[in-house]
């Protein structure tokens, strides 16, 4: 008789699910590898797609079927990993085992071996994970840098003009105007900071600040640009304001094993304030100066 007769319906399930999983996560670490230019992260992916086969290949023992990969996942996270960094994506990938493990312990009692493969799968893949080194993560603090500086600047600019000129075409071309002159004033200043320091890659410093910033002043006039009430406008440009900080603060938080909850609402406290007093400044201006247009 066999060793799969002996299985439940139920374990031979879960093997066979944590079978495909394996195999997946093989794929996904292995087209990882084929991408990854830098040799020391390439050949750590290469190892850890080298491990998940190997899970693989020690359920495919137990179960004797032969299975395959799940695509829709293939596709999924390989897609996020050229986005947002095979570091966030592996990182997020194992945040997300809470169902392979409960796998893994459904399994103790019938499969003994389960729990020493999963302790062994969990502590090889953190250490090799550990070994990681994308560029991209280097430059975080740069990233926040700029993100920071435009949703707190821009933020309370567009919120005071918004009362002060209601007009959303008029608001869109003094924060554009703002905007862009920010973003080169801020790239200039990460890059003359860095280089002072000593720090050889003060230009790549300066484009990451740069170009965080002006994404988050493009998306912040955006909703000026299309839209004809300022009222509108400022709505959701807050509204945008709150999605960019939760995005940029759950990437940061996963890729570089950080709190989310404190910081997000610590950023979001203070554009949100600075917002507020702009616009109220505003309405000051505006009603003591007599300025109509």
């Amino acid at each position: 008789m066999s060793d799969t007769t002996a299985y439940s319906k139920k374990t031979m399930r879960v093997l066979l699910y944590l079978q495909q999983g394996e195999l997946t996560e093989h794929q996904i670490y292995s087209f990882l590898a084929s991408r990854v230019k830098d040799e020391q992260n390439s050949s750590v992916l290469r190892r850890i797609a080298g491990e998940e086969l190997g899970h693989a290949k020690i359920w495919q023992k137990l179960t004797e079927k032969e299975v395959k990969t799940n695509r829709i996942k293939f596709w999924f996270y390989s897609l996020m990993a050229l986005i947002l960094g095979y570091t966030f994506v592996l990182k997020k990938m194992e945040k997300g085992e809470d169902k392979a493990t409960k796998a893994y312990r459904s399994l103790i009692t019938e499969v003994p071996q389960a729990k020493q493969i999963s302790e062994d799968e969990d502590r090889h893949e953190q250490q090799l994970l550990a070994m990681l080194d994308e560029e991209r993560l280097q430059y975080v603090g740069s990233m926040v840098l700029g993100l920071s500086d435009a949703l707190v600047e821009l933020s309370g600019t567009l919120a005071g003009l918004t009362f002060a000129l209601q007009n959303t075409r008029l608001i869109a071309l003094s924060g554009l105007i703002t905007g862009i002159s920010a973003t080169l004033s801020m790239a200039s200043s990460e890059y003359l900071s860095a280089k002072n320091s000593g720090d050889k890659n003060a230009v790549k410093s300066s484009m990451y600040t740069g170009i965080a910033y002006l994404f988050t002043v493009t998306f912040m006039v955006l909703p000026y640009l299309l839209l004809e009430s300022y009222a509108v406008a400022l709505g959701i440009m807050l509204v945008v304001v709150i999605i960019i900080i939760m995005f940029f603060t759950y990437y940061t938080s996963v890729a570089k094993d950080l709190p989310f909850g404190k910081r997000f609402f610590e950023m979001a406290l203070i554009s949100l304030s600075v917002a507020a007093i702009s616009f109220v400044i505003g309405i000051l201006v505006k009603r003591f100066l007599g300025i109509d247009i």
